[in-house]
């Protein structure tokens, strides 16, 4: 669903954009205190996975495809402030590079994209994973749950957005009717990614998914004057702090390259949901041309290799090479900024208090 330039007008589009700079600033502040020595580099695999992710269309109704937004997956795995960040790098990139979103809507994108789909996602994750069992399948659900909400939850923000500030004159109980129900079903689509993608991950490494804090065993209990009760935390077994992500970060990368530069040729060639509502109801009307059109990876295509296959594919893996460098060197700025002199632990304890 990314907003092309013309769907908007300006002081919307500002405004989005000035709510966008707010939330990447108080996630810059949050991601500081989610990432640590281990995770710094994750996150800039998390960035590339779901740049690599949103090249596979896949079909949801007749002449409508839709792809992954990611964020309830870059929520749950490296939590909320991260993934704010996350979004904004492959949103950027995408605009910047692919004509893929548009400029002067960068705002509105982050905001309905990077923004709702994090808040909405994580909140719901989090409510469910406290009421249910603490198991990996649980958390599994809430994962595929919380995806399925965001992704109807950010199509109603662009309405919103196109309602204050929209540039035809169309009825917006219409444009709502039709995001909404179409974004329901690409929702399936991104429940199911991100609750294989996050089920996985918790098989091998429950270490590495903040959303769970750990493994989402339930805690160790201890019989004491014949109660059970809660192991104090010093007697549990230690997380696996030590682990290396070496293996985990190479499979990863190469998962992401190979579904960005092979798998993503037979993805769907059909309107995303948002091209489709707005081709339907005239909201394109007003779309202005890319400012990056001109660029030569516009259209995730190579523009001097005639062949599509190859032209698509080297595409996609300059552009999950690409989020992949700039995703990890942004995060592991953000993690060295937190090891400062001026942010030792106790300041940072006395702040947090």
């Amino acid at each position: 669903m990314h907003v092309p330039d013309g769907f908007i007008d300006a002081p919307v589009s500002v405004a989005a954009g000035v709510l966008a700079a707010g939330a990447v600033a108080v996630s810059l502040r949050g991601a500081r205190r989610e990432l640590d020595e281990r995770t710094a580099p994750l996150a800039g695999l998390v960035a590339a996975f779901i740049f690599a992710v949103q090249m596979l269309n896949f079909p949801v109704a007749a002449g409508t495809s839709g792809h992954l937004m990611g964020g309830a997956l870059a929520a749950i795995l490296v939590g909320p402030c991260t993934a704010v960040l996350c979004l904004s790098v492959v949103l950027l990139l995408q605009g910047i590079f692919f004509a893929d979103g548009g400029l002067t809507a960068l705002g509105v994108n982050i905001t309905v994209m990077g923004v709702v789909t994090v808040v909405v996602a994580y909140a719901v994750f989090r409510l469910l994973t406290g009421l249910l069992p603490r198991t990996r399948r649980s958390a599994t659900v809430s994962a595929f749950v919380a995806a399925l909400v965001s992704v109807p939850a950010s199509a109603a923000a662009f309405t919103l957005l196109y309602w204050i500030g929209g540039t035809t004159d169309i009825p917006i109980g219409k444009v709502f009717t039709a995001m909404v129900g179409v974004h329901v079903l690409i929702g399936i689509g991104e429940a199911v990614i991100t609750g294989l993608t996050v089920g996985a991950v918790l098989a091998v490494r429950p270490d590495l998914v903040h959303g769970v804090q750990g493994s989402p065993a339930a805690p160790l209990k201890l019989r004491i004057d014949g109660e059970l009760v809660d192991a104090p935390a010093a007697t549990r077994d230690p997380e696996p702090a030590r682990r290396s992500t070496r293996g985990f970060w190479i499979t990863g990368l190469v998962s992401a390259l190979l579904l960005a530069g092979f798998v993503s040729f037979y993805a769907s060639a059909d309107p995303d949901g948002l091209e489709r509502v707005a081709a339907d109801q005239g909201i394109d009307e007003k779309v202005a041309e890319h400012g990056a059109a001109d660029s030569p990876l516009a259209d995730y295509g190579v523009g001097d290799i005639a062949n599509a296959r190859l032209s698509g594919g080297l595409a996609g893996v300059i552009g999950v090479s690409a989020t992949v460098v700039v995703g990890t060197g942004v995060f592991w700025v953000i993690r060295r900024r937190e090891e400062e002199p001026g942010d030792a632990p106790h300041d940072r304890d006395h702040e947090n208090a």
